[in-house]
């Protein structure tokens, strides 16, 4: 019998030097002739340039506003705080995702509750939030996981009914479409990361866009001090111009000069480098259509939803097309052919409602776990509650992020998972 997978001596699948195709961010002479002048003159705590990013994003994403803050983190706080988020209320949120997409929530007296995803989008799930609503829920946060649009119809539809706000976390989904609409304006508010790992790629900073002159006035308050004194023309609501000038809580959340510098000149190239990004990702799923074992995360194409920058993309694991596989096994076959992959999950990217964080940690010194500080139930989710998010570790995986079209050198790492679950019967359970 022919030995065939790398695992138990075979070739390799993957044999060629991946050159440029996972290179990111690109970073050319036109990102240092933008940030060295700024650099030069000690302009870095300034925020002229940075009001240019901001105008450039808001004309790109299609937004009446955009507030540039100096990590994804606070561009999520921001826009909790300035959808009214407060003591008491109650935050909805996927489980999974990455823990900035709930937990600026506690910060403000607030604690989160979450919602199931969507086994095959993986994002969260319209009528799980509808079930989970209370007169306590002040906001949704809608994470486009993996790239992967929410569906941000039902979610709208039901918001609005119920009087609540949704905030789109869009830091996997840069540029994404949702039935033809951008992501991040669809909502009441957006918000993302531009860290260096990031498809659209400042060094590190956030975004916070919306069409809201209100929920941008108060984000302005909450953290840009000296954007927002008395004589500025950012704040006009008179209950917050009385504030203004200081930074309401006692946040500092604006952009650092070099991260607007570089984020203006990555701005500029984003639409060419973004279709080049959906065009690799793209062919990587064609040529693994209908192989069993592994489905694609990405909306039909007729849908006219796309994954944007595709940042952090991922596959769902059918182990019963393997006869029960596990996906522990899958992935380290499909290494040995020479791409990297793992299960999703571990210590950057927990199950969030079973996390000791949300459940257990005192942060503030109330005597009682923060997520409950400010509430009279105990909203805590032990294992069990939502078991579509508690399978996702047994049944999504990562899958090579290409940057870059370079179509035969693809076609080798789609072969590696090709051949793995052509050939799984080679494999122990």
């Amino acid at each position: 019998m022919p030995i065939n997978l790398a695992i138990n001596g075979g070739p390799q699948a993957v044999r060629s030097d991946p050159g440029e195709l996972f290179r990111w961010p690109i970073i050319t002479s036109e990102d240092e002739d933008a940030m060295l002048p700024e650099l030069r003159a000690g302009n870095m705590s300034s925020v002229n340039v940075t009001l240019q990013f901001e105008e450039e994003a808001t004309r790109w994403f299609g937004v009446d506003y955009a507030l540039a803050t100096n990590t994804d983190s606070a561009a999520l706080h921001s826009a909790m705080f300035a959808c009214g988020v407060g003591v008491g209320d109650e935050v909805i949120c996927p489980s999974v995702s990455h823990w900035r997409s709930g937990l600026p929530a506690l910060n403000l007296g607030a604690t989160v509750v979450f919602a199931e995803v969507g086994p095959e989008t993986l994002t969260i799930d319209p009528s799980d939030v509808e079930r989970r609503i209370t007169g306590k829920t002040r906001a949704i946060v809608a994470v486009h996981y993996g790239g992967h649009p929410a569906d941000m119809d039902p979610i709208m539809e039901i918001a609005n009914l119920r009087g609540v706000k949704v905030i789109e976390d869009l830091s996997y989904a840069h540029g994404g479409l949702y039935k033809g609409r951008m992501l991040g304006t669809i909502g009441h508010v957006g918000a993302m990361s531009l860290e260096s790992n990031k498809a659209l790629a400042a060094g590190e900073g956030g975004l916070l866009l919306t069409n809201d002159q209100k929920i941008h006035e108060r984000a302005v308050v909450l953290g840009h001090f000296e954007r927002s004194g008395r004589d500025a023309d950012q704040v006009h609501d008179p209950d917050m111009k009385k504030f203004a000038g200081v930074g309401l809580g006692g946040f500092k959340y604006r952009m650092h000069q070099l991260s607007s510098a570089v984020g203006r000149v990555q701005l500029r190239h984003y639409q060419e480098r973004m279709e080049e990004i959906q065009k690799a990702m793209n062919h990587f799923w064609d040529l693994l259509d209908e192989v069993p074992g592994l489905r694609a995360h990405r909306p039909a194409e007729s849908s006219g939803s796309t994954m944007g920058g595709w940042n952090s993309p991922v596959a769902i694991y059918v182990p019963e097309d393997l006869n029960g596989l596990s996906i522990d096994k899958f992935c380290e076959a499909v290494r040995a052919e020479g791409v990297e992959t793992s299960p999703v999950g571990g210590p950057t990217d927990p199950l969030l409602h079973l996390h000791p964080v949300l459940n257990d940690a005192d942060v503030y010194g109330h005597g009682k776990p923060t997520r409950l500080a400010h509430t009279d139930s105990d909203v805590r989710q032990r294992e069990g509650s939502l078991p579509i998010s508690e399978a996702v570790p047994d049944r999504v995986l990562t899958i090579p992020w290409f940057t870059c079209y370079q179509p035969k050198i693809i076609e080798e790492y789609a072969e590696a998972f090709r051949k793995v679950a052509a050939n799984a019967n080679e494999l122990e359970r």
